[in-house]
């Protein structure tokens, strides 16, 4: 089974730590995120990589070369433009030809990749989704009314729940068939064009094992969980 990493992004929301390095090779801790990724992929039984790449491409290909020093086999899917997450992702089809995992190289997963991939199959699922269960509190007092307005509870700064989305699939080869070629697509587009068709979309639930650096809020955070994760060793 191979592991498509999508790195081709700009990193525009970590500028300016992305002018001169590209949004997967920023440091966490004393590694680049994709090779924490790609480490993560191998730790699952995945030795074979297709790394989708395209601003400030040599950055990541220098590091990586093909992959030998990582213990793993490097391919790399080139476009010389952004194309969002599934256009990325389409720029590897020729590498893809059985069950694959999908994944976007600015998040660090932890979490049971196995299992997933072990839950697709059973399922005969078209794509399986890695959601987390991400908890909030709204920073207001909540109040419930009825129809005719009249106040009936008044909840003060609510934890609220919900199952987002993490960026990590199983997915079969035939997705690609879903996706056009050579313009930006985004990934949320393909998922509902899969489920207008009727093809099964599955999900697993993990409450860990997800750290998303997204801009420049949620890569300071990555970097203190990480620090005290490495205390705890």
């Amino acid at each position: 089974m191979k592991a498509v990493i999508l790195a081709g992004g700009l990193g525009t929301r970590l500028q300016p730590y992305t002018t001169f390095l590209p949004k997967p090779m920023l440091p966490l801790g004393e590694k680049p995120i994709l090779e924490h990724l790609i480490e993560w992929t191998q730790k699952n039984g995945i030795k074979s990589v297709v790394l989708c790449v395209s601003y400030l491409r040599k950055t990541i290909e220098d590091y990586f070369e093909d992959g030998k020093r990582f213990g793993v086999d490097i391919e790399y899917a080139v476009s010389n433009k952004p194309l969002a997450t599934a256009g990325q992702l389409k720029t590897a089809e020729e590498f893809i030809d059985d069950t694959f995992v999908c994944m976007y190289g600015d998040s660090i997963f932890d979490f049971n990749l196995r299992n997933m991939i072990k839950q697709h199959k059973q399922k005969k699922s078209f794509v399986t989704m890695n959601l987390y269960e991400y908890k909030t509190h709204l920073p207001y007092g909540v109040i419930e009314t009825t129809k005719t307005g009249k106040v009936v509870a008044w909840n003060e700064k609510p934890e609220i729940k919900a199952n987002v989305n993490t960026g990590c699939y199983v997915m079969e080869p035939e997705i690609m068939g879903l996706i056009p070629k050579n313009i930006p697509y985004g990934m949320d587009d393909v998922i509902r064009k899969a489920m207008a068709k009727n093809k099964l979309v599955s999900s697993v639930v993990s409450k860990k094992g997800f750290l998303d650096i997204g801009n420049k809020t949620t890569y300071r955070k990555a970097n203190q969980e990480y620090l005290q994760k490495l205390g705890k060793i």
